[in-house]
């Protein structure tokens, strides 16, 4: 049966090539007077094929373009697949350390701002909680972005880091968070508040760190109705270090009273006094941020909820 195949595929080769030429033959099955002899048997069949140059030449092209479709076939498999693991081992240490870098950013920014361990606000929020929110939580970094989340329950930051349309991301976990922070709101003392009607507003803070801080300048910001009002003077645990007429929004401007600067020891808690030149209307959103002899910036939003002190 399989010569019998083999007689065929000659036959229908050989009508290819004719026609070709311009010559129309009709394919006939039947042994023709070239056809080898029917006595003899299969062995005598396939030693006439095998001594005929054309039938060999059929044979290999027949068992070259299978191979050939195998390979197709195989390598058309192979390929996808390689494609996609040698993206994934790119990918996948891109968003490690984009989620590394969502740690970092999460660490620096708190550690550069003043917390309560309070609520404040309606509905009352911790401070910290604000780390969830949109424009604190997320950045996007070279083809990806990272995405950070504070629980406060179990006082762990968590930080996403995912590659731009694609599905690979890793996740890095920070345990015990809160040792990060540097200067907060000191939890003892009383809360931002009003004293002299809204001309003064005083608060205190602690460093929580192992290491001392010395502040030399600060700036600030507010809304307000009414009349504009500017920062006179600015106290430090008791001790002038301010004197000058300071607008919302400003460049910062150093100390200039008191030894122009303020250091703050380990667990030490200050208390800060700003003074304005009256009383402000319907003030709000109040921020200040202090700097340190290394340019680092230290804020306290003393209205995290906008709604005045």
């Amino acid at each position: 049966m399989k010569k019998f195949m083999l007689i065929i595929l000659l036959n229908f080769s050989l009508s290819l090539r004719r026609e070709r030429m311009g010559v129309r033959v009709n394919i006939n099955f039947s042994p023709s007077p070239a056809s080898p002899p029917a006595r003899g048997g299969e062995n005598h069949l396939w030693n006439y094929l095998l001594s005929n140059s054309k039938g060999i030449s059929v044979i290999f092209l027949i068992i070259a373009m299978l191979l050939m479709v195998t390979i197709g076939y195989v390598f058309s498999y192979l390929i996808p697949t390689k494609q996609k693991s040698v993206r994934f081992q790119i990918y996948s240490p891109q968003a490690f350390y984009i989620a590394q870098s969502g740690v970092e950013f999460g660490i620096r920014y708190c550690s550069d701002r003043g917390w309560r361990g309070a609520t404040d606000g309606a509905p009352a929020r911790l401070d910290l909680d604000r780390l969830n929110d949109a424009g604190n939580n997320q950045r996007n970094l070279g083809n990806g972005s990272f995405t950070i989340n504070y629980n406060t329950g179990t006082n762990i930051l968590t930080s996403t880091g995912q590659i731009t349309g694609s599905s690979e991301n890793r996740v890095v976990r920070v345990s015990n968070f809160s040792p990060f922070l540097r200067l907060i709101f000191d939890p003892a003392s009383p809360a931002p508040q009003w004293t002299l009607g809204t001309r003064r507003a005083q608060f205190y803070f602690r460093n929580v760190r192992g290491t001392s801080i010395t502040l030399t300048a600060f700036s600030a910001s507010w809304t307000q109705t009414g009349v504009s009002r500017r920062i006179t003077r600015i106290n430090l645990d008791g001790v002038q270090k301010y004197a000058g007429t300071y607008y919302s929004g400003d460049p910062p401007v150093n100390f200039n009273r008191g030894g122009n600067s303020e250091t703050v020891n380990p667990n030490e808690v200050i208390t800060v006094l700003i003074y304005w030149n009256g009383n402000i209307a319907n003030a709000a959103n109040i921020v200040i941020t202090f700097y340190s002899t290394t340019g680092e910036g230290y804020t306290f939003n003393l209205d995290s909820a906008g709604n005045g002190l």
